[in-house]
């Protein structure tokens, strides 16, 4: 699945995220014609996340489409793609999964923000929200889950100044599977 870092619906405070280092695309890449397909929204990307690996992604899954079809969207250094693990759980309900690009590239960072609007961190600020808000008791604690997509070295925009080698560490994930892509 792929992700894209770009434009926010909403108006961001002083101190929030960079415009252009947010996700704005998904995209899943079918495990038979290995073609991009765009994933309309952040629920849907997220619902197949969850279920790659014993249900893996084709392209009929998408309305009106099949391995005939051209590619929605292709696996190039147009954009900063970064390539999500299968198997992450889908974010609970009312809760949205946001991850941000670091300046310098080297990775990304995973944020919860709750129904409320509060950002959370960590499992522990998760933890905390949790019991001081009790509605929010029907929520798995482990469904919160702060595995982040690796950066793709090779879609890196050329001026990249990367704080850390990437790549230095191996991850299950194959493009095949799932990816984000990213734009700058």
């Amino acid at each position: 699945m792929e992700q894209e870092i770009g434009k926010s619906a909403k108006p961001k405070a002083k101190k929030e995220f960079a415009q252009g280092r947010l996700i704005d695309t998904y995209a899943a890449q079918c495990e038979k014609c290995h073609k991009w397909r765009v994933i309309d929204t952040q629920d849907e990307y997220e619902d197949i996340r969850s279920k790659m690996l014993e249900d893996p992604f084709h392209c009929h899954k998408k309305q009106a489409t099949s391995c005939e079809d051209p590619a929605d969207i292709d696996y190039d250094a147009s954009r900063t793609w970064v390539i999500d693990k299968p198997g992450v759980p889908k974010t609970p309900k009312g809760f949205k999964r946001s991850l941000v690009l670091r300046k310098d590239y080297s990775k990304m960072d995973t944020y919860y923000i709750t129904p409320t609007g509060k950002k959370l961190r960590s499992r522990n600020e998760i933890a905390a929200f949790v019991e001081a808000n009790p509605e929010f008791n029907n929520a798995p604690l482990g469904d919160f889950n702060f595995t982040v997509p690796k950066v793709m070295e090779d879609t890196l925009p050329p001026d990249a100044k990367l704080a850390s080698p990437i790549g230095a560490s191996s991850t299950a994930t194959s493009k095949k599977t799932i990816s984000k892509q990213t734009q700058d």
